[in-house]
């Protein structure tokens, strides 16, 4: 192994770590900033989207409004080119523009105006002619029809601005015949803006084409008839085109402002929305600064950790030699003992997989990256796997642990344990798991060794006693459930001492295993049971089996044992191993007061007669009633 290498890097490793908790904070606070930034880009785009719509529907209000004037003066125009301008003409004409006034509020007058600019009807007495007049001259001129829409002017009736509509109207020998004029006033609009609620500071402006206001809320009477046109708004070229958004100064009020300007196709006119930037972006500033606040702190904690990060690297830069010498042997156990990383996403794809997946389950992360996450798992674990993925994924459970088997590449199966916990968005959705899963097929096999342990004999293979005890309380409540009968085969090798005497222990350890081979031959149904009692006695659980039945079971292992042959030259009962058998059968549902020992005792004590007959023989306990206790006490 070269040592200089990883001690060089060691030694550069505080400075690099110092660099990397640097960048970091930049990092951070680049991109919070950049994060607060984009969100006050948000606001002021939201604020525009706002004010384009209050823009278009009120430049569409001003042009329904004078749309709705035009109407009427083209009806009189007609009237009076049909009927003339003779003085009973104009009096039932000007009844008809009084009721047409008082029926439309946002009309402030109409007037009928002779060919040399004298009032032909008014709301009183006004001695001025408007034969000076733009729009009247403007009609007088030209011999277009078109409705002509003046600039802002005071009326002459009230004093209040207005923005007036007129039309020509001819002799009837086509000449110039005077001019029909409507006006709407500028406080009507001023009112109507009032209610578009749309900030605290906000404002709403009607101008002329020339910059000149028509309406304005609030203040209406103060800024009212004021010309804007030196602004940016009608100097600039970039902003001379239909409608757009406008960032400015206000000239009225000094407030920066974002706004929204629309200029009307069919009139001179321009409308213009504006907010209060600063009242608009209150609610982002106050977050904005609370939520740098946070990233701030974050910023500090995460320098006063680096610089003790650093501090620790550097004392343990006195400790990098010895651990050099052992890092290959680090390395070698880190990989072979690490687990596999996996990340599910919602579509129970795996999107991350770590290299050590080669060691686990055999596949290359580049080969199962992509794949169905639960495709190796067995069939009859995958339901169970399947159901807590699925948990999950619902936000019901945050994190989980479970056994299971899988597909391995090149073995058959593996099982594997998966610690599995949920990720989850910044909107707090869950959008994936995230599996820590390791090979416990060894564990496993462990396990169930200790488990084939606890219940079998490890000479002879057979359930061991405490098996037995478990599975003779098990069948005797199920026959007493039933109401079926339940024997029982006590085995005893005949004079087993003197074989180990004579033979030596290896001898009687084969013995056994030949006499436990014999009986564990003689198990036909699932539920029977051949066990080691003890030493060499054993026992055979046989449940829904009479008295007969177990009597033909224990004939048979005698005879069995006696012909397999086993020299046993010290045996009384003969010249072979030989084995007596006790047996005895009940129905446990007839015996209430009665228990599974009873059963053993029985057994037992025919297995005793059959030795005390001279052994190599079969005893059934006769008939058991008399051997238990009754329910009558006797």
């Amino acid at each position: 192994m070269n040592l200089a290498s990883p001690r060089a890097g060691w030694s550069r490793l505080p400075l690099r770590t110092a660099a990397f908790v640097v960048l970091t904070c930049v990092a951070i606070l680049g991109v919070s900033g950049w994060r607060e930034w984009a969100a006050r880009d948000a606001v002021l785009k939201g604020a525009e989207t706002e004010m384009a719509n209050v823009a278009r529907s009120l430049t569409q209000h001003a042009e329904d409004s004078l749309d709705l004037l035009d109407s009427g003066v083209v009806g009189v125009v007609s009237r009076l080119e049909m009927d003339g301008s003779d003085p009973a003409t104009i009096a039932k004409l000007r009844n008809l523009l009084e009721a047409r006034k008082r029926a439309m509020e946002r009309v402030h007058s109409l007037a009928i105006i002779d060919d040399k600019g004298n009032w032909l009807t008014s709301p009183g007495t006004i001695a001025s002619t408007l034969s000076d007049d733009a729009f009247f001259r403007h009609h007088q001129l030209s011999p277009l029809r078109e409705a002509y829409v003046g600039h802002p002017v005071k009326s002459l009736v009230d004093g209040e601005w207005v923005v007036t509509l007129s039309r020509r109207f001819n002799k009837p020998d086509g000449s110039f015949g005077g001019v029909v004029l409507a006006a709407i006033g500028s406080r009507y609009l001023s009112h109507f803006y009032e209610q578009f609620e749309i900030g605290r500071n906000s404002s709403v402006t009607l101008m002329y084409a020339d910059g000149q206001i028509i309406a304005r809320n609030p203040n209406n009477e103060k800024f009212v008839g004021r010309n804007v046109g030196d602004t940016p708004l009608f100097r600039d070229a970039s902003l001379q085109r239909p409608s757009g958004a406008y960032h400015f100064t206000s000239p009225l009020d000094g407030a920066e402002r974002v706004s929204f300007f629309k200029r009307s196709g069919r009139y001179p006119l321009v409308l213009l929305a504006t907010v209060d930037k600063d009242e608009l972006l209150a609610p982002w500033r106050a977050a904005a600064i609370s939520r740098m606040l946070y990233v701030i702190a974050l910023v500090l904690l995460i320098a006063i950790i680096g610089a003790v990060l650093v501090r620790q690297l550097q004392r343990g830069q006195r400790m990098a030699a010895a651990l050099i010498e052992k890092e290959a042997h680090f390395r070698l156990l880190a990989e072979g003992s690490s687990d596999m990383v996996t990340r599910i996403g919602l579509d129970e794809r795996l999107r991350y997989v770590s290299p050590s997946s080669n060691r686990v389950v055999g596949w290359r992360p580049n080969q199962l990256i992509g794949t169905d996450a639960l495709a190796g798992i067995n069939p009859e674990d995958r339901p169970q796997v399947q159901a807590i993925v699925d948990a999950m994924k619902r936000g019901d459970m945050d994190e989980a642990r479970i056994t299971y088997r899988n597909g391995h590449r090149q073995k058959t199966e593996v099982w594997l344990e998966s610690t599995m916990r949920v990720t989850r968005k910044d909107n707090g959705n869950v959008d994936g798991v995230v599996a820590i899963s390791r090979d416990i097929t060894e564990q496993k096999k462990l396990e169930t060794r200790l488990e084939t342990l606890a219940i079998e004999d490890s000479l002879t293979g057979l359930a061991n006693r405490r098996r037995f005890d478990e599975r003779l309380r098990e069948e005797w409540a199920r026959a007493y459930r039933d109401r079926s009968s339940l024997g029982l085969l006590m085995i005893d090798v005949d004079h087993f001492k003197a074989y180990n005497d004579e033979y030596g222990h290896p001898a009687g350890d084969a013995c056994l295993r030949v006499v436990a081979r014999t009986i564990a031959a003689e198990v036909q149904r699932v539920g029977d049971l051949a066990a080691r009692y003890g030493g060499e006695e054993f026992a055979m659980l046989l449940p829904n089996t009479d008295a007969a039945g177990c009597a033909r079971v224990g004939e048979r292992i005698r005879s069995a044992v006696h012909d397999a042959g086993l020299v046993h030259a010290t045996n009384p009962a003969g010249p072979c191993v030989t084995v007596s058998v006790g047996g005895a059968a009940c129905r446990p549902a007839a015996e209430r007061t009665a228990g599974a020992g009873s059963l053993v005792e029985a057994a037992d004590r025919a297995l005793y007669a059959a030795k005390t007959a001279g052994r190599d023989r079969l005893m059934m306990s006769g008939e058991v009633m008399n051997l238990l206790p009754k329910a009558s006490g006797q």
